[in-house]
């Protein structure tokens, strides 16, 4: 059964992976727009990096919303989605850039990969609403992976 009414620290080190997330953005005609993304759960919020001209960041100048998923692929299946208005930061992208490229390349990789990186917007997530689950409680059964 998927355990509910979780916080994030009950997920344990779920945001410290290197997972892939997953963002919406909305188009013009009101279509969702997902974007695989590097990102880092840092100070109650989740950080993604881009480049103002890049569509994410053009779709959040003219509306805000957005949602984040984060999922690990294995059981227990942890999982955080954050419904958020978006907030686009343009101070401290450099260190935030170094930082989540570090995670996901490594020391030497994430280093090399922020000296070349364009990217030049933080798009700031807070929650407006968090949902989190885990199937802890399960055992591997017809549905569900070994």
């Amino acid at each position: 059964m998927v355990r509910k009414e979780l916080t994030v620290a009950d997920l344990g080190d779920l945001l410290e992976q290197p997972l892939l997330a997953v963002l919406a953005t909305y188009r013009v005609d009101g279509t969702v727009l997902l974007s695989p993304v590097w990102h880092e759960y840092r100070d109650g919020g989740f950080n993604v990096c881009t480049t103002g001209a890049h569509v994410k960041a053009r779709h959040l100048r003219r509306d805000p919303r957005a949602v984040l998923v984060v999922a690990e692929q294995v059981p227990p299946y942890r999982g955080v989605e954050i419904t958020a208005r978006a907030r686009l930061v343009s101070e401290g992208v450099e260190a935030v850039v170094e930082r989540v490229a570090t995670r996901y390349l490594g020391p030497v990789g994430g280093p090399a990969y922020a000296a070349r990186a364009s990217d030049d917007v933080l798009v700031r997530l807070e929650p407006g609403h968090l949902r989190v689950w885990d199937f802890a409680d399960e055992q591997p059964g017809p549905g569900l992976a070994p």
